[in-house]
């Protein structure tokens, strides 16, 4: 099983590094061992985020604003080559219409998330981003647009973007070359993040969770990332497949494993803007509740238009419906309350202890 393999692995690296000093997990040698520390991991993480933030969770409003991509990622169902993809973009107007109807739910963080669309120039999403903040001057946005240049980055910044979500998907190169085109390079990624973070961003990453080819050695690589690029936000979720890639027939990522890993970044990186994603929630109808439990602190319901929910397809089966649609925050919020937490609705910023 992976969650008892990852342990296993590299046992004499693992527990010269600082992840295994943080967290001080002794290498299980039973079931039952494996499943005591697998608790007490948890109940750390938990402890850790609560002396933090209490008993907060931040939310973001999610919007979708184009399912139009140019790269062919083998695992996404935006990609490229993908015929049945419904394609879509939002204008200008329909994306300050959904930051409005945010903020009157009480949404202060805007997270624009799309496909690397050509149309969406720098032009185009300075002015996007700058009338966001003109309207809602007390709202944070964050921008997920995937790949660009530097200058492009620090044009956007100077434009008002608070935080910037990409993910690196895995930090081996060998793996990173299995799930995507040739002219994709986890080189360029990388230095991508490094760039956000020089710029002066709330920089996330972030990595799939049993994705094809995925091996034990390669999540200790994602862990030891992590804690050498520092970031503000950490997604990770289980990989998740979809009917229109070459990756259908496998199985989706082990929420178990998932929850292990969501404790791991919380005692590595206490003060990090964790969610609980929607791929968690998709696999396993509690799993962002179980995300929470394990050191998660954000939830990102989704803000974007009815009619184009269900065309934003990363992945099969994504939830869209209830209390993913934003406008049923209330029952999003009894679930949190169910658990022993409640929903804040300030811009919920990184900050340091």
């Amino acid at each position: 099983m992976l969650i008892a393999k990852i342990d296993m692995v590299n046992k004499k690296e693992y527990e010269e590094s600082e992840i295994y000093k943080e967290i001080k997990i002794i290498i299980p040698r039973s079931r039952e061992e494996l499943e005591k520390d697998f608790e007490y991991l948890r109940k750390c993480a938990r402890d850790t985020a609560d002396r933090i933030f209490g008993n907060k969770i931040y939310i973001r409003g999610l919007i979708e604003f184009s399912s139009i991509c140019k790269n062919d990622c083998f695992y996404c169902g935006l990609r490229r080559s993908n015929s049945n993809a419904v394609r879509y973009r939002l204008t200008k107007d329909e994306i300050l219409s959904c930051c409005q109807n945010g903020h009157e739910l009480g949404f202060r963080t805007f997270v624009l998330q799309g496909g690397e669309d050509g149309c969406f120039t720098d032009d185009v999403m300075c002015d996007i981003v700058s009338e966001i903040k003109k309207r809602f001057p007390d709202c944070a946005v964050t921008l997920s647009l995937g790949e660009r240049s530097y200058e492009s980055y620090q044009r956007l910044f100077d434009s008002g973007a608070d935080r910037y979500l990409l993910r690196h998907e895995t930090a081996d190169k060998k793996h990173y070359s299995m799930l995507h085109p040739p002219e994709m390079s986890l080189e360029n990624r990388m230095q991508c993040l490094y760039n956000l973070k020089r710029i002066g961003y709330q920089t996330g990453a972030g990595f799939m969770v049993g994705s094809p080819f995925q091996t034990p050695e390669m999540l200790v690589k994602d862990l030891k990332f992590i804690e050498k690029l520092s970031p503000e936000m950490c997604g990770i979720g289980p990989f998740v497949p979809h009917k229109d890639t070459k990756f259908k027939n496998e199985n989706h990522g082990d929420v178990s494993l998932v929850l292990m890993l969501l404790s791991i970044i919380r005692l590595l990186k206490p003060n990090i803007l964790l969610p609980a994603t929607t791929a968690l929630g998709t696999v396993d109808p509690l799993g962002r509740e179980k995300g929470i439990l394990h050191g998660a602190n954000v939830v990102m319901p989704n803000l974007s238009p009815i009619k184009h929910r269900k065309d934003y397809s990363l992945y099969d089966n994504k939830i869209c419906t209830g209390d993913e649609a934003a406008q049923f925050i209330g029952c999003l919020a009894d679930r949190m309350k169910k658990i022993g937490y409640e929903i804040v609705t300030d811009r919920g910023d990184y900050t340091e202890e």
